[in-house]
């Protein structure tokens, strides 16, 4: 299991899917170019101290992404406000990436193309969407309850 996240506009959005990844124990994979420089320093900066415990993937293109290996692990699965399906009733697959589109202007059609799946996450009416590091914490804990995935922490005693 895995988080993609399409050229992120937001550095702090990377940092708080870093943090996620990191307690979740899932490979975060980012997929450039980003809006703001993409340094060390500035992950660091924008994750605190978690930086250093999360498999950070960095893909210089959507090209170098789709021929990584990793794809052919599993399913390639949009979270999109443009999706009919609820992810709440999908069957997740161990090895799938979650995939998040920009945050200003979602995922393009060769994006919504190249999926295997398109998610969506149910909300009010009268909103527009959540924030996508939100969208990607309830993808990834459905998932990883589905798969079995989540990690084991273990008790002192």
């Amino acid at each position: 299991m895995r988080l993609a996240l399409f050229q992120p506009d937001i550095p702090q959005n990377v940092g708080a899917s870093l943090r996620l990844c990191a307690c979740l124990h899932v490979d975060l994979e980012i997929i450039e170019p980003c809006a703001f420089p993409l340094t060390d320093r500035a992950l660091k900066r924008t994750a605190m101290d978690y930086a250093g415990r999360a498999a950070v993937i960095r893909r210089r293109s959507w090209a170098e992404f789709l021929a990584a290996p990793e794809r052919g692990e599993g399913r390639l699965v949009l979270f999109t406000t443009k999706a009919a399906e609820p992810y709440a009733g999908f069957s997740f697959q161990p090895g799938d990436t979650l995939l998040m589109g920009q945050e200003s202007a979602g995922a393009p059609d060769f994006v919504h193309e190249a999926a295997q799946a398109r998610l969506i996450v149910p909300i009010a009416p009268e909103t527009r969407s959540l924030n996508i590091v939100t969208a990607a914490a309830m993808g990834l804990g459905e998932a990883l309850r589905q798969t079995q995935g989540f990690p084991v922490r273990a008790v002192e005693g």
